[in-house]
């Protein structure tokens, strides 16, 4: 379309009216066409189709964008977009730093094979990872908790190691996933009741968990209708795609392993920790495991252990182990969980239940006189490729009660009102949170899709103080909040004291995960803060990795990075509009939108 006479008013005024409709109507050809579950249009998108698409175009936000001469004139006179080709088929479901061959080469003691390894610089491709023939887009929550459709993670398996456990069943073209598991094979709901009877999971105090070896999520799928958001994690190691399952599910999960490196979470955020035959060995190495736990719980939290060693005098017949071992294995755990303050709460069947001391003061005297060793690190969120030690971190001093959720979304998160984050303060944590409630409210303007249920995995990849995922909060969708190692302020912490969820990473590598495992990106100031420490590159042919076919991509940065962002990405199948900050055309900060294309690989060869 050529540009307007400036003199024109009425006829820019009319391209403006014209680009907005389009563009918002253009969402709702995009919900009517999603390949969900079976077919090529699910309820979701036939439901949006037959609504009126009545666009409520907001005056002052103009998607004929400020700077839309100069994005015309780059396309039209610079070089065309760099295209890039599709990876062949054997890369559908790779994952770059947990690749299987990759992970062969290192030690396999205390799981070092199983944590990241990521390719050098000569080895990283540079191509499209195809998604599997057949791939449709997943079901909506919440029956994407029990369905995942075969073509997506066609890998059988589980079906034959686990059928007795009730974890997974393959039924004609889709998975079932009845809910249970190896300690729970009667289904998840009852086992969490059996929790619930000890642990005050129903008020709101526990809200945030964490799932060691969590296979394929059951736990975490089926805390979400108690309001509690589980961080699950598993390797990727024999039981093929447990952790694609989960994310295909619409669960939250991460390839991960507790092995010898800190775990990617801040200290004291979780209310709860749990391991249900996670095969981790609590009691090992000098309760290394239970210690680094212990970091990322916060006090008054919850530590779950059922299976073994737990109630072996009863147990140990049947799991057909020496008397001898469990006797010591548990002795190990519950020496450890002394040493740290953990007080038993309760110990039935094969379930034990920890909950770690409020009075950090008493317990760090009791400590000091046992002589343990406390960690020398000043910093107990400094933990990216930082090797586990066997000490102790001290819980440091907090100011102010978490609020059960909901409460806390939107109260002072305790980091903020006693000066853990240097230069946030309250005013400035107030400031945030009003600015991304304007923020969202424009992104649902432009696409209505947002808050319908048709984007249930969202990651923020620059998450800050987590006001975004606050802003979009729902039960139909979850938020990875990524913070990343090299942003100015760790925040995280603060994150996790609103009843919300994420992880520290470095968008040079890798992220933890499989393909095609989020709908929806959001990307803000990232590309600034990366523009001099990693190839833009990268960073993009990742997120085209993690993003399903059909998933929408939101960038807000400043306009020269996105003209650059927006020629790479359409070499990329994606489809994009540049628009104004919602403040109106002079605002240097502007929002590209973006759409990734459908497309599948064909055998070895890409179509």
């Amino acid at each position: 379309m050529a540009k307007p006479s400036s003199a024109d008013g009425r006829t820019r005024s009319s391209v403006q009216i014209f680009i907005v409709v389009g563009l918002c109507c253009f969402f709702y050809i995009l919900g009517a066409w999603q390949r969900s579950g079976f077919g090529k249009g699910d309820s979701i998108a036939l439901e949006i189709t037959k609504r009126e698409t009545d666009c409520n175009i907001v005056p002052n936000l103009s998607f004929d964008s400020h700077h839309a001469g100069e994005v015309s004139k780059i396309d039209e006179f610079e070089s065309k977009s760099k295209v890039f080709e599709a990876c062949d088929a054997q890369y559908t479901d790779y994952t770059p730093c947990q690749d299987q061959r990759r992970a062969m080469t290192f030690p396999r003691e205390n799981m070092n094979y199983r944590e990241r390894h990521c390719p050098p610089e000569e080895e990283k491709l540079h191509c499209l990872i195809p998604a599997p023939k057949g791939y449709v887009t997943p079901f909506p929550w919440p029956k994407s908790r029990d369905y995942v459709p075969y073509a997506n993670a066609p890998y059988k398996s589980l079906t034959v190691e686990k059928a007795i456990q009730n974890w997974i069943q393959y039924e004609g073209n889709v998975f079932r996933f009845p809910g249970g598991g190896t300690q729970f094979p009667q289904g998840a709901d009852k086992y969490i009741d059996q929790l619930a009877s000890v642990i005050p999971i129903k008020d709101g105090t526990v809200r945030t968990a964490l799932d060691t070896g969590c296979g394929v999520a059951s736990w975490g799928a089926y805390l979400w209708s108690r309001n509690v958001i589980a961080m699950s994690f598993a390797p990727r190691d024999s039981h093929e795609a447990q952790v694609q399952f989960a994310l295909e599910r619409g669960v939250p999960a991460v390839i991960g392993v507790l092995g010898t490196i800190k775990l990617p979470y801040p200290y004291a955020a979780f209310d709860m920790a749990h391991c249900s035959r996670c095969l981790i060995p609590w009691g090992a190495n000098g309760g290394i495991y239970m210690m680094e736990v212990d970091r990322v719980l916060r006090p008054g939290g919850y530590w779950v252990l059922s299976g073994p060693p737990i109630n072996w005098k009863v147990n140990y017949k049947a799991w057909q182990r020496p008397r001898e071992d469990l006797e010591e294995e548990q002795r190990k755990i519950e020496e450890t969980a002394k040493l740290l303050c953990w007080e038993k709460k309760s110990e039935k069947s094969e379930i034990a239940v920890w909950q770690k001391t409020l009075d950090t003061e008493s317990c760090r005297s009791r400590q000091e006189d046992s002589s343990v060793k406390f960690c020398e690190s000043t910093d107990a969120n400094d933990v990216w490729y930082k090797k586990m030690e066997a000490c102790i971190t001290p819980s440091p001093k907090v100011s102010g009660d978490l609020k059960p959720f909901p409460d806390r979304l939107y109260a002072i998160p305790p980091r903020i009102s006693g000066g853990s984050v240097p230069g946030v303060s309250v005013e400035t944590y107030q400031e945030d949170k009003e600015q991304w409630k304007k923020h969202v409210n424009a992104y649902k303007r432009i696409n209505r899709l947002l808050d319908s249920g048709r984007y249930r995995n969202i990651m923020d990849m620059n998450a800050g103080l987590g006001s975004f995922a606050a802003a979009i909060q729902s039960s139909k969708l979850w938020v990875m909040n990524v913070v990343p190692t090299i942003a100015e302020k760790s925040t995280l912490g603060v994150i996790y004291e609103r009843g919300l969820i994420g992880i520290y990473h470095d968008w040079c590598e890798a992220f933890s995960t499989y393909p095609r495992t989020y709908d929806l990106i959001h990307s803000h100031g990232l590309f600034s803060l990366y523009k001099d420490t990693c190839n833009i590159e990268d960073i993009l042919l990742e997120m085209d990795r993690i993003l399903r076919p059909e998933g929408a991509v939101i960038f807000r940065d400043e306009v020269d990075i996105l003209i650059k962002v927006k020629k790479l990405v359409e070499g990329m199948k994606w489809d994009t509009k540049l628009v104004d900050h919602e403040d109106g055309p002079l605002v240097p900060e502007k929002v590209l939108i973006a759409v990734k294309q459908y497309w599948v690989t064909n055998g070895t060869s890409t179509q």
